[in-house]
């Protein structure tokens, strides 16, 4: 895996600057003790949930004990821990006073929380990892849910992260598939940070895209060795990980990590929130994201672009009876979405226009961006060598596929696929090819 360390003289002008330090190895958990006293914390606060427990901290614990090192410790006495404001709340209301670092065992919910925790706090945060099942460890922000709406929140990149291999290559093997899941839906958030850079001009650092690149490939290579719970396969497929929440870091955006597909499995999300519908795990819906994403791609360059067609389409466009479809697609979540578009201002018509004239200017470049990208039967070939749903029905998510994928361009205020769509005035017809 490629070093990690600050670079204070890229070429996009921007500093890159973290303090994680990252233990990786068999055995690594036995090094808590020496990493407590190297990063100043004499008692720590200890968050987990029921499995992580079991998984990691019930042997840290012990660690720590026969280390003479005092700490707290509180276990989510619920089955299922969510990543909302109830969850961080619990993590405020069992903390001791007395402690001045937290380490949070775990990897999404209990990450993305104890990151939160300590960025309100100031504490010292290392992180234990018990899968390799997704990117957000290493990153500036944690995923949330926030009145409904999936939100990207600021908060704490861990002091430390130990992946100790041993606890996790004995992690589900559902959260294995899905580490390897989350990894390949970059291949559509950075060739989406790629378009909106040559489109909006919006901030690129093609060290990060190489950093990420590298590490994608190199996960690809390993997937095979997932299934057998290879000791080099599952430390590489973490440390990609590691990786990829360290370029959003850097970015200081999501951009290095993730695009439209990601905004599938956000729905789905919201749509469980709201009606109970199914859902699986993150990194497996932003995998079969990617392999919607990548044949909607295949249509689109299909596409001769149109600006006649394009401007009619967005002149057209009946914003208020859309917000009335999206509010009944994901329920409350949907608020946040609409008020988002006050500042987002896409469905602008001079805003469009100008988007538009950019687009079929550069059309040819921006096809031959699009035509980098993997096939999806290649995508869904590599996911089924590790034995990985590959469509939503495969999960239990039985939603229309086409509103799922009009409705992404809404989540956040990130140009991806269904914003490109739109601006064409061929959303419709895309939309139309999922099934």
């Amino acid at each position: 895996m490629r070093e990690l360390h600050n670079i204070y003289d890229c070429p996009c002008g921007r500093e890159h600057v973290s303090n994680l330090e990252l233990v990786t190895g068999n055995g690594v958990i036995r090094r808590v003790p020496e990493l407590l006293e190297k990063h100043g914390i004499k008692k720590p606060y200890i968050v987990a949930d029921k499995n992580t427990y079991a998984a990691a901290a019930k042997e840290l614990a012990e660690i720590l004990t026969d280390a003479g090192v005092p700490y707290v410790l509180y276990v989510f006495d619920k089955d299922v821990i969510k990543p909302e404001e109830e969850s961080v709340g619990s993590i405020v209301l069992h903390f001791d006073l007395s402690c001045d670092g937290v380490i949070g065992v775990g990897s999404g919910v209990i990450n993305d929380c104890c990151k939160v925790f300590s960025a309100c706090g100031h504490y010292t945060y290392m992180s234990i990892a018990t899968a390799p099942s997704v990117d957000g460890y290493a990153s500036y922000s944690s995923s949330m849910d926030v009145d409904g709406l999936k939100s990207t929140v600021p908060s704490k990149v861990p002091d430390v992260i130990v992946g100790d291999v041993d606890i996790l290559k004995n992690a589900p093997i559902d959260m294995l598939k899905s580490g390897l899941g989350d990894m390949v839906a970059k291949y559509i958030g950075l060739l989406e940070w790629k378009l909106s850079h040559i489109i909006n001009d919006e901030y690129f650092c093609q060290y990060i895209y190489d950093m990420m690149q590298e590490a994608l490939e190199t996960c690809v290579n390993n997937a095979p060795g997932l299934l057998a719970r290879d000791d080099g396969a599952v430390k590489t497929v973490f440390e990609g990980l590691v990786l990829a929440g360290m370029g959003m870091t850097y970015a200081q955006n999501t951009r290095p990590a993730s695009g439209g597909e990601h905004y599938f499995s956000h729905i789905w999300d919201m749509r469980g929130l709201e009606y109970g519908t199914t859902t699986g795990m993150h990194g497996t819906q932003a995998s079969i994201g990617t392999i919607l994403s990548a044949g909607l791609y295949e249509e689109l360059i299909k596409i001769r672009p149109d600006r006649e067609k394009a401007l009619a389409y967005a002149a057209s466009f009946d914003k208020e009876a859309w917000f009335k479809k999206l509010t009944a697609l994901v329920g409350k979540g949907a608020k946040s979405m609409i008020r988002n578009e006050e500042v987002d201002g896409k469905y602008d018509l001079e805003k469009h226009a100008k988007r538009l004239d950019i687009i079929l200017e550069k059309w040819d470049e921006l096809r031959k961006v699009i035509e980098e990208l993997p096939k999806k039967e290649e995508m869904i070939a590599l996911m089924r060598s590790v034995e990985a749903p590959v469509h939503p029905t495969e999960i239990g998510i039985e939603s229309d596929l086409g509103e799922v994928f009009m409705a992404t361009k809404d989540v956040k205020d990130k140009y991806v696929l269904a914003r490109l769509a739109w601006d064409l005035g061929v959303i419709d017809e895309l939309a139309e090819t999922l099934k």
